[in-house]
């Protein structure tokens, strides 16, 4: 069966493209040209049966991923449905399970077996956790992405960019090689003076994921781990691999995309997205945060959600979300929401600064029911109606007016009745 990347470029819309048009609001026909010049990706594996298509690109809506997954000292199979349905609830558009511990497949099947949304996977993690470190080879390599294919992974990560030259440049940072599967890589290849078997065994990577529309995602094994080391020529060098690499995926038939840099000063940002479409043929970019300063551990959420503002403005297709733990332990699911929201409303944010189709249309209405002190569809037009909603029920239960008759009140606690601006801006409305 051929993939999406392959119909597309026959001239053929198929029903996934069909369904990215109608939530995009835009024509099957830009979606069939957009997946077949690779700037947009449809992560559908073939066997993933309850799968909401979803599509990926610069020029769509922004898209929101959501890491979940136990380790082998945190969290349990329950854990991560729980987190599952959060990430869902609050607008996740996808989600990567990077389970390194326990039954890893029994955990990835039930994911799979409840999701509606792309889901995503780091192959090497099942690999070191079931084989072992020194055992990444063409066979545990290719066993481990057949098993996750045929069980309906739509995406994979796989740092087949790192290269055995590229990791004296990481090793000279200050911290290093922070990617969890750059490190576990870079000390293979040290260990075993090789090059990555990923990159080594590309190609029959390329067969497996073409058969059953895996999308790669091309994974920064060197992303920079900390300002000091943002935009360096480890950075750059991989990036200049994975730029090959989006080539060869594209002429094997397979959808990719790119995964980008984590920490980076905000005036950064811009030079770094125009870099990746330059080198990587606009292939989508999928950026973690960037974190944009290093000192606000349990925050985050809100630093990564500023430079994910900045990096969807400026090109990225699809923003990892860092949740308030981040640099400090797994994520619960208070966590993942906040660091959903917080991401969700840094795509939203860039969508309406870059004009795409109907992306104001929630604001204007939601003004609109502002400007009537209509409450209850403020709150249903909010992008967490559950949080507006508390905000005003607590706002009424510490106001010194009586509770019972604040609720349909057209003004709020923070003004009271004489001095609201809205109220007085409609009683002015009607003398001109």
């Amino acid at each position: 069966m051929p993939t999406q990347l392959q119909y597309a470029r026959k001239g053929e819309i198929t029903s996934a493209m069909k369904t990215v048009a109608g939530a995009e609001k835009r024509t099957a026909e830009f979606i069939r040209d957009q997946v077949a010049s690779g700037k947009v990706v449809i992560p559908c594996n073939v066997n993933h049966k309850n799968l909401v298509p979803t599509g990926i690109g610069r020029q769509l809506y922004t898209k929101i991923n959501a890491n979940i997954g136990n380790s082998p000292t945190s969290s349990c199979p329950h854990d991560e449905f729980v987190k599952l349905e959060t990430a869902v609830k609050y607008g996740a558009d996808t989600v990567m399970d990077l389970s390194t511990g326990g039954d890893i497949g029994l955990i990835r099947g039930a994911l799979l077996a409840k999701a509606t949304l792309p889901v995503g996977t780091v192959p090497v993690y099942e690999i070191v956790a079931r084989f072992g470190a020194r055992q990444i080879s063409r066979e545990t390599i290719l066993q481990v992405i057949a098993e996750q294919a045929e069980q309906g992974v739509d995406y994979m990560t796989i740092h087949a960019g790192l290269k055995k030259e590229y990791v004296p440049l990481g090793l000279k940072r200050k911290l290093g090689i922070v990617s969890r599967g750059g490190a576990l890589l870079a000390d293979y290849m040290t260990e075993n003076r090789c090059e990555n078997p990923f990159y080594v065994f590309f190609d029959e990577i390329l067969d497996i994921c073409r058969q059953y529309d895996v999308t790669l995602s091309l994974g920064d094994g060197l992303r920079p781990g900390c300002l000091a080391d943002a935009s360096d020529a480890a950075q750059f060098a991989e990036l200049d691999t994975l730029g090959e690499l989006v080539s060869r995926c594209r002429e094997h038939g397979v959808q990719a995309m790119v995964e980008g840099p984590g920490h980076i000063p905000a005036d950064e940002i811009q030079m770094n997205m125009e870099r990746e479409r330059k080198i990587c043929d606009d292939a989508p970019f999928y950026i973690l945060g960037p974190v944009v300063t290093d000192c606000a551990p349990g925050y985050d959420h809100l630093v990564a959600g500023m430079g994910g503002l900045l990096g969807a403005m400026y090109g990225a297709a699809m923003l990892c979300y860092v949740t308030p733990k981040e640099h400090l332990g797994l994520p619960n699911c208070d966590d993942v929401r906040r660091g959903v929201m917080a991401f969700k409303i840094a795509a939203h944010a860039a969508d309406i600064a870059c004009g795409k189709p109907g992306a104001r249309e929630r604001d204007d209405a939601i003004s609109d029911a502002r400007s009537v002190f209509d409450w209850e569809r403020q709150f249903l037009l909010a992008l967490d109606p559950e949080r507006a909603r508390a905000c005003r029920e607590e706002a009424i239960r510490e106001s010194r007016v009586n509770f019972s008759s604040m609720h349909g009140s057209p003004y709020c606690t923070m003004c009271g009745k004489d001095f609201c601006s809205v109220r007085l801006s409609a009683k002015l409305k009607t003398q001109y």
